[in-house]
């Protein structure tokens, strides 16, 4: 079902904003509303999540007629001084690899999932 994210108390280690920069490094053409539903966020959600990142210059966008393409600028770094200099291309490479493992290995899901949409 698309729609209503599942709900989630407590912390993560994972923040949204690295969440969603790594479904739009994984797919620069990707929608505000498959992002939503990968991240489990609301549309409204990713929307302001992806207007900070633009803000803070970690991605630009260009209008393609309906969509955007967007961009993950390169030579930014993660902003907290515990992770100075660590870039934030090599936290999105992990994130991606996993993303890409974790469907390689639940294809039947997958499968049914689009079924049922």
């Amino acid at each position: 079902m698309r729609g209503v994210p599942e709900s989630h108390t407590g912390w993560t280690f994972i923040t949204n904003h690295a969440r969603v920069l790594a479904a739009i490094a994984e797919d620069p053409t990707t929608r505000i509303r498959d992002i939503a539903v990968r991240c489990r966020l609301t549309e409204r959600a990713v929307q302001k999540i992806v207007s900070d990142l633009e803000r803070d210059g970690y991605l630009t966008h260009t209008r393609q007629g309906r969509s955007n393409m967007y961009r993950v600028e390169d030579g930014t770094i993660l902003r907290h001084p515990a992770e100075s200099g660590l870039s934030v291309a090599a936290l999105l490479a992990l994130l991606v690899a996993h993303d890409t493992e974790h469907r390689e290995a639940l294809p039947v899901v997958q499968a049914s999932a689009h079924a049922e949409s």
